[in-house]
């Protein structure tokens, strides 16, 4: 069974085998999520993903982590390259991610917010799509044993938290609040 956990701090310091990052098509990553994986991690995970792009909305692709503590980083195209984005687009780049983690033997995996930043879509949504995707995904095939969605601030942790509420009532798997750790912000 797999284990649902929320957390409030930084995804780039996450040990986990995969993270997942919140792309567009180009692969670029300079803002938001990929530009804090590429500060913490190095060029070359951009350089990587550049590589492998441009990329439809609604795919993904894997790369090598750099010197994060995760193994790899799932780029999930869930931004057009005007950095619009839907939910169509959402629940798509997470299931193409959930895929590509399954392809490289991902048993934990790291989900941020996609499209609530750049892409502005509202954040209750985009939580309730993540979490009801991922967890479509875990039925069909329950190898990923930890998800953890990583958020920013309270306005997501509180987000991501009332959509995993409602979509865990009487489910077995529900989430495991995790809180802030102390220099997380930094």
């Amino acid at each position: 069974m797999t284990r649902l956990e929320l957390w409030n701090g930084d995804i780039c310091v996450l040990e986990v085998d995969a993270i997942v990052n919140p792309a567009s098509p180009t692969l670029w990553m300079s803002t938001g999520v990929g530009g804090a994986l590429k500060r913490a991690g190095g060029d070359r995970i951009e350089f990587a993903a550049v590589r492998q792009g441009p990329s439809a909305v609604g795919e993904a692709i894997v790369t090598e982590a750099g010197a994060l503590a995760a193994r790899a980083v799932i780029h999930a195209v869930s931004l057009d390259g005007e950095h619009r984005t839907s939910a169509e687009a959402i629940a798509a780049a997470v299931r193409s991610a959930i895929a590509r983690a399954r392809e490289i033997g991902a048993t934990s995996v790291a989900f941020p917010a996609l499209g609530t930043g750049v892409g502005g879509f509202p954040l209750d949504e985009a939580a309730a799509i993540t979490v009801r995707t991922v967890r479509e995904e875990l039925r069909i095939d329950d190898s990923i044993e930890h998800v953890i969605f990583a958020l920013r601030g309270a306005a997501p942790y509180e987000a991501f938290g009332r959509a995993l509420a409602r979509a865990s009532e009487g489910a077995p798997d529900a989430a495991v609040p995790v809180r802030r750790t102390p220099g997380a912000d930094a």
